[in-house]
């Protein structure tokens, strides 16, 4: 899975499951002060790529994460597992 392909499944997610606007969603968004998600928001972020991601991440990754291309960076590992 690339960058880019990543970006846009956490974008409909983003936008679908967590009814964020899609327009405010770009790689640079802070995820808490931008698109208000908050610590359990993360953890069900991560539960919600299960669908794509088959292996197990550790919710613990986001600790570091401020930003949606945070999040895509912090994703990518897992999708070449």
């Amino acid at each position: 899975m690339t960058n880019e392909e990543l970006f846009e499944k956490l974008k409909k997610i983003l936008s679908e499951d967590f009814e964020v606007d899609a327009s405010s969603i770009t790689p640079e968004a802070n995820l808490v002060t931008d698109l208000d998600l908050d610590s359990i928001d993360f953890i069900d972020l991560v539960v919600k790529t299960k669908e794509f991601i088959p292996v197990k991440i550790d919710p613990e990754i986001f600790k570091s994460v401020k930003t949606v291309q945070d999040a895509v960076d912090a994703l990518l590992p897992y999708t070449k597992s």
